[in-house]
């Protein structure tokens, strides 16, 4: 019967439940043993294969256009329908498949995984997920639809960041308290929306049996080779060995300007007389540059985005009514990734698509593995492919290897902003973290979302000195409310900041060995989710680490390398 399953999985994008059924019970009911392991786990991966692809897609068109009240409606629908469905027939092969003893090769860790699952899942939640998923479509909606006027024109929150650059601060404060004032007006939509979503998450603790949310989603999210206190003493590593650096940018930037305190509105703003970096004028040449630079660090990579050129895989400028962010999600059944991003123009736009297309690399690297569990690598080395792949295309930056500035200084400015922007994430990745833990250990409390209010601004004094947030406590306490992964991905960040330290030790490797790093780094994206976190990261050439002392290496490799490419 798996032979009814569609080629091409676009044209399942509206099925049933009722479609799927039968091919799930026949599987379920398909003798199962060593001699049937692999076809069995093979058609498995193809069924499921499938359904992910079809919501993948759903959700990219749900993305594309917030606005578009079909692509809502048929991704509402699967959700309601479809996805509970889906899960609860998943569950049972799972809970088939561990039944049998079987330990099929280089399966230990997806059975690891499976368990967990098995473990966590509750019928009764399978509703609740999809409510989730709902609640965080209308967040997408919310801040998709956010708009200014500025100059005569009506501008999504994305296109007036250029602004932010300018030299004159009358005309960036102004364009950021205009930000802040739309971003304020739909504060208590998404108060409302916080509420919702948290019933939903606290009920779905409990009837798994747990007692926090976060024991709940903790195995969930892979999460097998760290603890809660290994994020704590993350956090102190960042507060011993990084703040420090990050307040010697905050001070170069303020003498710079010249100002006597760093205001948010600053943040961004050019030295002066220093020109605004340029990169592209439209998104073909933000495309036909990023090739060419992917191309510099290998052939194959360059080759891979090629595709993803040609076959309609980008999606990459900002318009309004997209969703806010940018990500890549994967087509399983077609084999292709596809990247999302909102482009307007700045530096940042190329970090952000060299950044999805380490992701975007990481699929076409894994699709050759022959089952989908194996292909599941754990978030925080997913993020090592995609940020090690910035570090590793920037040295191309330059037009002179197929980037993008004529000019060696601008090329070094955006090499040097870059290297700073790693050291400044790391503090603002320890206030989302730190938040989640409080959040899912005091459910009551921050249910309500003056209680968030009060402790992300407590969080985040204690995280980012060195910016004057006086008179502005209303758009710094809110800060929860415009970070989407919160919302829309519970406990999804630290993996960033992990990755990010991974992803430099990667990069220090490259400066004395650029083949050779390269070659790790493919072999490491290749292994899927095949072996342990801390094996892919010693693949790569990495530590999978949470300590100051391998945190201040980064961070003096980071300085260090800044103050080559000109900090003056």
């Amino acid at each position: 019967m798996l032979a009814e399953l569609p080629v091409d999985a676009r044209t399942a994008l509206t099925w049933p439940w009722e479609r799927y059924a039968p091919l799930y019970a026949e599987l379920l009911a398909r003798p199962l043993d060593v001699e049937s392991a692999a076809a069995w786990l093979g058609d498995w991966s193809r069924l499921a294969d499938t359904a992910q692809e079809v919501i993948n897609r759903l959700t990219v068109q749900a993305n594309r256009d917030t606005g578009d009240a079909e692509a809502e409606r048929v991704y509402t629908v699967w959700l309601a329908e479809v996805y509970p469905a889906w899960m609860a027939a998943e569950q049972q092969l799972r809970e088939r498949l561990l039944a049998s003893a079987l330990e099929p090769a280089d399966f230990a860790i997806p059975l690891r995984d499976m368990r967990a699952d098995v473990d966590r899942f509750r019928a009764a939640n399978l509703p609740l997920i999809s409510e989730e998923s709902r609640l965080g479509n209308q967040y997408n909606k919310i801040t998709g639809a956010q708009t200014v006027q500025w100059q005569g024109e009506e501008r999504t929150l994305r296109q007036i960041q250029p602004t932010l650059q300018s030299p004159e601060r009358e005309v960036r404060q102004t364009a950021w308290r205009r930000i802040a004032e739309r971003q304020l007006a739909d504060r208590a939509a998404i108060n409302e929306l916080w509420r919702a979503l948290m019933a939903v998450r606290g009920q779905i603790a409990a009837n798994a049996d747990c007692l926090t949310y976060r024991e709940y989603v903790w195995p969930l999210r892979r999460r097998f080779d760290y603890t809660p206190s290994d994020c704590a003493r993350f956090h102190e590593a960042i507060a011993a060995a990084v703040l420090p650096a990050a307040a010697r940018i905050y001070e170069r930037r303020r003498a710079h300007l010249g100002v006597d305190t760093l205001r948010p509105w600053d943040l961004d703003a050019l030295r002066p007389g220093e020109p605004p970096l340029q990169p592209f004028a439209n998104i073909n040449e933000l495309e036909t540059r990023a090739e060419a630079m992917l191309a510099h660090v290998n052939p194959q990579f360059g080759g891979y985005f090629g595709t993803m050129r040609r076959e309609g895989l980008l999606d990459l400028d900002n318009r309004r009514g997209k969703a806010p962010g940018g990500y890549c999600t994967s087509f399983p059944i077609e084999g292709r990734p596809f990247i999302f991003m909102n482009a307007v123009g700045l530096a940042d736009d190329v970090r952000v698509v060299l950044h999805e297309a380490g992701h975007a690399f990481h699929n076409f690297e894994c699709f050759e593995l022959p089952y989908r569990q194996l292909r599941r690598a754990p978030m925080e080395f997913a993020e090592v492919a995609s940020m090690a792949m910035e570090l590793l295309a920037m040295p191309a930056v330059a037009a002179a290897s197929g980037g993008f500035y004529t000019d060696p200084a601008e090329a070094a400015r955006a090499r040097r902003e870059h290297l700073e922007s790693i050291i400044l994430f790391w503090p603002y990745m320890a206030v989302v973290d730190a938040f989640q833990h409080w959040v899912y250990t005091n459910h009551a409390l921050a249910s309500e979302p003056v209680a968030c209010d009060a402790a992300w601004g407590q969080i985040w004094d204690r995280f980012m000195p060195g910016v004057d947030w006086g008179g502005l406590y209303d758009e710094k306490v809110t800060g929860w409310q415009r970070k989407l992964h919160i919302h829309r991905a519970p406990f999804y960040y630290v993996e960033y900041g992990l990755a990010q330290l991974g992803a430099v030790q990667v990069w220090r490797n490259s400066l004395t060995d650029q083949a050779g790093t390269v070659a790790a780094y493919r072999q490491a994206l290749a292994l899927g989710g095949s072996v342990p976190l801390p094996e892919l990261f010693a693949a790569a050439g990495a530590r999978f680490a949470f300590d100051a002392e391998t945190m201040g290496m980064a961070v003096d490799l980071l300085e260090q390398q800044i103050d080559a490419l000109g900090i003056a």
